[in-house]
């Protein structure tokens, strides 16, 4: 069965009912050219069967799990292509608890997957953006008035950074969006992640928010004013980049319920990951997380 024309979890079970078959399947999507070395590209490769390879330069031994998000992992494949599938595919994501249960891991192993998988979400979410182009920030942490009267936050009203982690939305019309998560909403801290993604033939549409003074001096630049009730001027308004933020804040509170500051970007990877391939199938997005898998991460690297 080819990998486009996957359209269930049991279409994928039954393409791969083995560790063989999903090997072979990572071989042909991470070296379709011929296997490369992953310790020296240029390198000649010697087979010795059974998946198992050496590289002629540096003299070691690898397979297609290294240098992935695969390796030094004993979690079988077919999990692995589970879970892949599940994040995927899930118009929300899926939590770490749910996976745990329902390929029968543990919870932390099942965390550490999905921030793994987080992790080379980020692929999607470093692209250049030219044309039309919305900015906006949001904070994300929830409303102090919603938590219960222990664990308010005094002062932290509004645009407070003491218990919300605000965040960077750069959105193509018509193409994909870009996600930083930044420390504040000043100019300091908005104009170089702008700067870096969006090219200098750009027109920006803002609200009136100040942080966005300086690249405005760069770009062209079009402002809906929100203080006062105009949320739309000629072709000057931000709808899309606040629906990307409605689909952004239900997905948090419907599957994850909270999101800490320390991951918050790998979150953010995923959301992007999600709207920039809403236009192709479950299976074409399961596979071309598989031709991205180099984004690894080590268990005390997201500890620490």
């Amino acid at each position: 069965m080819e990998i486009g024309n996957f359209k269930s979890l049991f279409d994928l079970l039954q393409a791969f009912p083995t560790e063989e078959s999903c090997r072979e399947h990572i071989e042909k999507t991470r070296w379709s050219n011929g296997v490369t070395s992953p310790f020296d590209p240029t390198s000649k490769v010697y087979n010795y069967g059974n998946g198992k390879y050496r590289c002629k330069n540096s003299g070691k031994n690898f397979n297609v799990k290294t240098g992935t998000i695969f390796c030094g992992s004993k979690v079988p494949l077919r999990k692995w292509f589970i879970a892949i599938w599940f994040e995927t595919s899930h118009k929300k994501g899926i939590s770490s608890i749910q996976l745990s249960k329902d390929i029968s891991v543990t919870q932390k192993t099942a965390w550490f997957m999905l921030q793994r998988i987080r992790e080379c979400f980020f692929f999607e979410n470093k692209s250049k953006l030219d044309g039309d182009v919305e900015l906006d920030e949001t904070f994300v942490g929830g409303k102090n008035k919603n938590r219960h009267r222990n664990k308010r936050v005094k002062h932290s009203q509004g645009r407070s950074f003491k218990d919300k982690t605000p965040v960077l939305g750069m959105l193509q019309r018509g193409g994909n969006v870009v996600c930083r998560v930044v420390k504040s909403t000043s100019k300091k801290h908005l104009t170089a992640p702008i700067l870096k993604t969006v090219k200098r033939t750009s027109t920006l549409y803002t609200d009136e928010w100040c942080g966005y003074d300086t690249v405005g001096k760069v770009y062209s630049r079009s402002i809906v004013d929100h203080g006062h009730g105009q949320y739309v001027n000629g072709n000057a308004y931000t709808n899309n980049i606040e629906g990307f933020w409605g689909i952004v804040k239900r997905s948090i509170i419907g599957i994850y319920h909270k999101t800490s500051r320390k991951h918050l970007h790998r979150y953010m990877n995923e959301y992007v990951f999600r709207y920039n391939t809403r236009k192709i199938s479950e299976g074409e997005r399961f596979n071309l997380l598989l031709c991205n898998l180099e984004y690894r991460i080590t268990y005390k690297q997201l500890i620490k």
